[in-house]
């Protein structure tokens, strides 16, 4: 499981106009899931995402993580993190799991943040095409894997 996570003053996702998901300062991760990915990924990326110190303290230094702050946090599911682009000029997607193995992996990982953070958890809409807006703050970006 990979997540490309980052640090946000906002972030909001839609899908066909409609707002389906929207944080203000948190983290925007999107999420690609791998074959072989199962419960115990889930639980360390949950881990990671809601633990990760990419948050000032109050000497302007990242040793804050998210369950910290109390921040938002907007899940995306999105496979194309997940694709093998190490040759040629277009990428594979063989790397990622097919969608009806990642869907429950992805709500699953949703459902376990959700029990663990109280600032809030969104998400995207599995499978749809998505147009995701964000104010990146910093920038801070980190690509995380479980």
């Amino acid at each position: 499981m990979l997540s490309l996570i980052q640090r946000v003053t906002q972030a909001a996702v839609t899908v066909d106009g409609e707002t389906v998901g929207a944080i203000g300062p948190g983290l925007l991760a999107l999420v690609g899931v791998e074959p072989g990915d199962g419960e115990a990924q889930i639980q360390r990326m949950a881990e990671r995402l809601l633990g990760y110190r990419i948050f000032a303290d109050a000497a302007g230094r990242m040793n804050l993580g998210l369950g910290d702050t109390g921040g938002g946090l907007l899940l995306v599911s999105q496979f194309t993190l997940a694709a093998d682009t190490r040759s040629g000029m277009r990428p594979g997607f063989s790397t990622a799991a097919a969608p009806e193995l990642a869907e429950p992996i992805f709500n699953r990982l949703a459902a376990t943040c959700r029990d663990r953070h109280a600032g809030g958890v969104e998400t995207g809409r599995f499978g749809a095409h998505m147009v995701i807006s964000l104010v990146n703050d910093g920038p801070v970006t980190f690509l995380l894997r479980s």
